[in-house]
């Protein structure tokens, strides 16, 4: 048994201070991913601070945003009624991910934190540089069905795994953070590293650093939003790819703005920068949308067991696109 303290913080200062006393503590949300980890002690926290009694509120902003506290549980964010009626894909994409026991426990910070769900990760046995920095990847030549096709490296070709944070980086969510030298806040896209040659090194949080909160801003198009999650079972499994879009049409039927978002094919949420930019301006067809599919996969490098994701990538796009245009899917 690896032994470890627990303390209840009762707000995110109090938070910052028990956690600033341990520099091998970790936060629990809801401890969906956590407890996991430290069942398999691949995570070894030497004390835990709990920090579900943080703000769980979501409230509708003067701006028109929406601010979600880091407590609130996936499925309150889920069910509630600005979420579906402002921003339909994030409630999508959490009904998307895990099963309804889960998603009552996790909570919005833990879901940001979630580790990759790549079987060597999670295999003691096998070499995996996130686990163990300087090990070695065997999943490069490994089975690498569900591993990454863009942003890897030869260090680490691992997945974020979670569906919320794709919906959120499509739509420019910001992450609020408590630390020790005081509060700041990243745009959700910039939260999360690419591996590189320290893939252990998942996030910009600095130490001791707490997600409060996420808020979302005023985005009117998001009401015709949409999530689409392809995946080997109809529930309880992660996403091959998936795609979170909002599109925002002109009166003659041209792309004014949207919002595209990748899960599912790199080691973080992909926003799909390339493809909204091919897409404003043209006309909301099929054909631009493959050329905008095209254009964002351009750069994408398959593995042993993972190539048909390029494709597939490209086809759930389009079908994405489609989808919100009212065309057959």
């Amino acid at each position: 048994m690896i032994a470890f303290s627990y303390a209840k913080a009762e707000d995110a200062a109090a938070a910052v201070r028990l956690a600033g006393a341990d520099a091998g503590g970790a936060y629990l949300g809801g401890g969906t991913n956590l407890v996991d980890l430290m069942r398999e002690t691949i995570a070894r926290p030497t004390s835990l601070v709990d920090v579900t009694g943080l703000s769980a509120a979501i409230e509708a902003q003067d701006d028109g945003g929406l601010l979600i506290g880091a407590a609130a549980k996936n499925t309150a964010v889920a069910a509630d009624r600005t979420v579906r009626e402002r921003y339909p894909l994030l409630a999508r994409a959490i009904l998307a991910g895990a099963s309804a026991q889960i998603r009552n426990m996790a909570t919005v910070g833990g879901n940001l934190l979630q580790r990759t769900r790549c079987y060597y990760f999670y295999d003691d046995a096998a070499r995996c540089n996130k686990r163990t920095p300087g090990a070695g990847c065997d999943a490069v030549d490994g089975f690498n069905r569900i591993h990454a096709i863009l942003g890897a490296s030869p260090a680490c070709v691992a997945t974020h795994p979670s569906d919320m944070c794709v919906a959120l980086a499509a739509l420019d969510a910001t992450v609020h953070l408590e630390g020790p030298d005081g509060g700041r806040a990243l745009p959700l896209t910039a939260l999360h590293r690419l591996p590189g040659g320290t893939p252990h090194i998942e996030t910009e949080l600095r130490p001791g650093e707490l997600i409060t909160a996420i808020s979302l801003p005023p985005l009117p198009f998001a009401a015709r939003s949409t999530y689409r999650k392809v995946r080997d079972r109809a529930s309880y499994a992660f996403a091959l790819v998936s795609v979170a879009a909002a599109l925002d049409l002109a009166g003659d039927g041209t792309v004014r703005d949207v919002r595209l978002a990748l899960g599912g094919v790199a080691h973080k949420p992909w926003r799909a920068e390339k493809a909204e930019a091919a897409l404003r301006g043209q006309p909301a067809t099929e054909a631009a949308f493959r050329a905008a599919a095209e254009a964002e996969l351009a750069d994408a490098t398959g593995l042993k067991d993972n190539g048909f994701k390029i494709e597939l990538a490209k086809r759930v796009i389009v079908a994405t696109l489609n989808e919100l245009t009212g065309e057959a899917a």
